[in-house]
């Protein structure tokens, strides 16, 4: 085998294990944006408490909250790590349990300590969780 070849190998089996990793966050907060009847965004509401465990499972491919109500999120694709000057961010293009298309975002924000969030935007919604990484 060529080292070209054992490179693309190498970089395939990275990244395709990279969907098969599994991540457990607790929340701290929650806060919900709205669009309007003008189609405006909302401001976003004060954030409230809230402590729950969210898991991202790249083998089951879904996103789960476990909230009083658990949210379940099917992944239908893992879309392509995005890097800022100020934010990485991985999202994923998801089917709700009520069959309604979202996208799930984790949001690493480098000039805030690497601190974490989480959003879940729908057309006309987004709820936003602060996270941390639960050990």
């Amino acid at each position: 085998m060529s080292k070209k070849l054992k490179i693309v190998v190498f970089v395939l089996f990275i990244g395709l294990s990279s969907y098969s990793q599994q991540f457990l966050f607790k929340t701290t907060s929650f806060s919900v944006t709205e669009k309007n009847s003008k189609g405006k965004w909302t401001e976003w509401t004060k954030p409230s408490k809230a402590e729950m465990i969210i898991k991202i499972d790249g083998v089951s491919h879904r996103v789960v909250v476990y909230s009083e109500e658990i949210q379940l999120f099917n992944i239908i694709k893992y879309n392509e790590v995005k890097k800022t000057e100020t934010d990485i961010i991985s999202s994923y293009n998801c089917i709700d349990n009520n069959g309604i298309e979202c996208v799930v975002s984790v949001y690493t924000r480098k000039n805030q300590n690497n601190r974490k969030q989480l959003y879940i935007t729908y057309d006309d919604m987004i709820i936003e969780y602060n996270i941390e990484i639960e050990k």
